[in-house]
């Protein structure tokens, strides 16, 4: 039996950087990093709590035409420098961070979680979740660090044109309402949903009694809402409100009567 042959250690200066080589083609690449990794985080709440959920962070850089490649482990290295607590401003820490030790001109993350908010009934006072996909996108680019808020909000919409029309009751659906928004100071994720949902037909709760269901149905038909009515009407709103500089508003309506989505966008940049 032969001895086994001693493994040969190399130390980390003999390891040759790979990524860090030339690259003869030229062609620069607008991004390039880690999508979907999954990741611990705590999000401050408006009643002063802080919520434990999981994120899916994509984070991605821009590389010159000279460099092979980027270095991949110092995307994850950065993430867990946060230990778990991501605000509005570690958010932008963690991208600026992200940009100056990769060596990039500009940089990108995106962090796509859900957000839970107990909610109580509207009669009975029942309490229970509602879940909210949201998503922080960070950019920058030219020194500057620039952030969006995404939500989806799900609504009941109930259809004017049904209830003007019909001898019996209205037909309605649930709805996402989608809105992106850049805000100028610190807007909480439930101030967005508030607005949100005061603007539909009716909003939705994770549990409702028979005296809530009564309530719900009949809020629906006194406030009916075309698509065009939800997405103008969430805009009226965020046009008066200065902290949102910029937004987007999308009304996706799952139609009950047809076998197609009702669908309304109104886009707005207030400082151009």
């Amino acid at each position: 039996m032969n001895p086994p042959v001693p493994v040969k250690k190399a130390s980390v200066t003999s390891i040759e950087d790979v990524q860090s080589s030339a690259d003869t083609r030229r062609i620069p690449i607008n991004k390039v990093g880690i999508k979907d990794i999954r990741h611990p985080i705590r999000i401050k709440e408006r009643a002063g709590q802080e919520q434990h959920t999981v994120a899916n962070f994509s984070m991605y850089v821009d590389l010159p035409q000279d460099f092979k490649g980027t270095h991949m482990s110092r995307f994850v290295e950065i993430l867990n420098n946060y230990e778990r607590e991501i605000t509005t401003d570690s958010f932008k820490e963690m991208l600026t961070e992200m940009t100056e030790r990769l060596g990039s001109a500009s940089g990108h993350i995106q962090m796509r979680f859900p957000y839970f908010i107990n909610k109580k009934a509207p009669v009975s006072g029942v309490e229970s979740l509602m879940d909210y996909d949201v998503t922080f996108t960070g950019e920058r680019r030219n020194g500057e660090n620039c952030l969006k808020i995404k939500v989806v909000v799900p609504v009941t919409s109930l259809c004017p044109c049904s209830k003007k029309i019909s001898d019996y009751g209205a037909h309605n659906q649930r709805s996402h309402v989608t809105v992106e928004c850049k805000a100028k100071g610190f807007i909480w994720i439930e101030e967005i949903i508030d607005i949100v949902e005061k603007e539909a037909s009716c909003e939705l709760y994770g549990l409702l009694k028979r005296p809530d269901e009564k309530y719900v149905t009949e809020r629906a038909y006194d406030n009916p809402k075309f698509v065009e009515d939800m997405v103008r009407d969430v805009a009226v709103k965020f046009n008066e409100e200065d902290r949102i500089r910029a937004y987007v508003v999308e009304s996706e309506n799952f139609e009950s009567i047809h076998n197609h989505s009702a669908y309304a966008m109104v886009e707005k940049d207030k400082d151009k």
